[in-house]
């Protein structure tokens, strides 16, 4: 056995280390998400000094999303067949380069170049490896890793909206994406020193084999319930980036809030309540998933549809306290959809191949929530802003009977039990 697998049994046997994972994942998602909303806050102060359209910042949130859309799919397969651990890193310390080189920017061209290609091309190969190790750490407690995980998602959001609100106003826009920048590339030595390979990676001193990029396709594509998936998670982005794209420009013009105060307010309700949420769906789902098989789907349907009526209450009022509650009520349910957002997608993708199930999955629904900013940002010129927003309701409509179609008519034939893949990989060895 080789020093590297010793270290990781080691590693791997200690019951702490899960948890470990848990929080370096955590931190690297929190700046995941903490660089991609810096952008939409400063929006703004961006248009005023490089004398920009609604339209032209529009367009650079839509190619940002679209290369990350594009690029995902390659870092699922990765994420399969290489070490995560390295693909965490790269990712890590190159979409920080990315931000850091964004705050020198003078014009659009640059603007697309270092936020559009080498952020968000960055951003694109953390998310389904970082997923993946934490499903292979994680079997009883799955669905509350992830959601935990998922937590930094609206945390980071959040503060970021207050601190690139702050520190834009004192110090300047470009200042945001230095300091934030600079934050990612100090973690991803941490992560260098810290993080270790998931089991399958090195369980023995033999390279895993890496698998067919056809036969993994065939695979997961042949899940009708996986397209199901995919169509609502494509709405739930659509209506995400286009409100974390454009909300923070929507307080500011519409209730004359400041800079700090848009980026904030327009986060913090929504993702304040998105945190209880989620880990209050986790907990039940958890809970009752031995039992009911299908509840993870359940789950997901009723949070997309109950989330859609304070869409509608968040873009169509005129006082700034019923924006607020639509923003909470909307964040809630949108947890309860996230927390079983990729437990849902394992329930029917055997172990070696989730990583690249997450990636076609997120490849698919970014490139559709891609043209959320640009269509946002027309609409916001030639039409109403409040209106714009309010549509995005429609969306979660949608998802939702997606996600019903795909549960009572595909899931029954396309489920994959834990015992299942237990009793497959038993034989496997037996036939060894």
């Amino acid at each position: 056995m080789s020093i590297r697998s010793r270290i990781f049994r080691k590693y791997s046997k200690r019951s702490s280390y899960k948890w470990e994972l848990v929080v370096l994942l955590w931190c690297s998602f929190f700046l995941h998400q903490g660089d991609r909303q810096i952008f939409n806050v400063v929006i703004p102060l961006i248009k005023e000094d490089l004398l920009l359209t609604d339209i032209q910042l529009g367009l650079i949130a839509t190619i940002f999303t679209l290369v990350y859309g594009i690029c995902v799919p390659f870092a699922g397969y990765a994420g399969d067949a290489l070490r995560r651990k390295w693909i965490v890193f790269f990712s890590l310390i190159i979409f920080s380069i990315g931000t850091m080189f964004t705050g020198i920017a003078s014009g659009m061209f640059m603007l697309v170049i270092f936020r559009g290609i080498t952020t968000g091309g960055g951003e694109a190969f953390y998310y389904p490896a970082a997923n993946s190790l934490l499903a292979q750490f994680h079997h009883k407690t799955r669905a509350m890793a992830m959601s935990i995980h998922q937590t930094a998602l609206y945390i980071g959001i959040t503060a970021s909206g207050f601190l690139a609100g702050f520190i834009a106003e004192h110090y300047g826009w470009r200042m945001t994406f230095l300091s934030f920048g600079s934050a990612g590339i100090v973690l991803s030595i941490i992560i260098a020193f810290r993080l270790m390979d998931s089991e399958q990676d090195k369980t023995e001193d033999t390279p895993q084999k890496i698998l067919p990029v056809k036969s993994v396709l065939k695979h997961i594509l042949r899940k009708k319930t996986v397209w199901t998936l995919c169509l609502a998670f494509g709405a739930m982005v659509f209506v995400n980036i286009g409100y974390v794209t454009w909300m923070p420009t929507f307080l500011y013009e519409k209730f004359n809030l400041s800079i700090t105060n848009a980026g904030f307010s327009s986060m913090f309700y929504h993702h304040v309540f998105a945190f209880a949420g989620v880990l209050i769906g986790a907990k039940l789902s958890d809970h009752f998933a031995p039992k009911r098989k299908t509840i993870r789907m359940e789950f997901e349907i009723a949070g997309l549809l109950l989330g859609a009526p304070f869409i509608f209450l968040m873009g169509s009022t005129g006082q700034l306290w019923l924006c607020y509650l639509g923003l909470a009520f909307f964040g809630f349910f949108r947890g309860i959809y996230d927390s079983n957002l990729f437990a849902a997608l394992f329930d029917v993708i055997e172990p070696r191949y989730r990583a690249s199930s997450v990636g076609l999955m997120l490849s698919f629904a970014f490139i559709v929530g891609a043209f959320a900013p640009l269509i946002l940002g027309w609409v916001k010129t030639v039409g109403s802003f409040d209106s714009g927003i309010t549509s995005l309701g429609y969306f979660y409509v949608f998802g939702s009977i997606c996600i019903y179609i795909g549960l009572t008519t595909y899931f029954q034939k396309d489920f994959v039990s834990d015992k299942e893949t237990n009793q497959t990989k038993l034989a496997k060895s037996q036939r060894q």
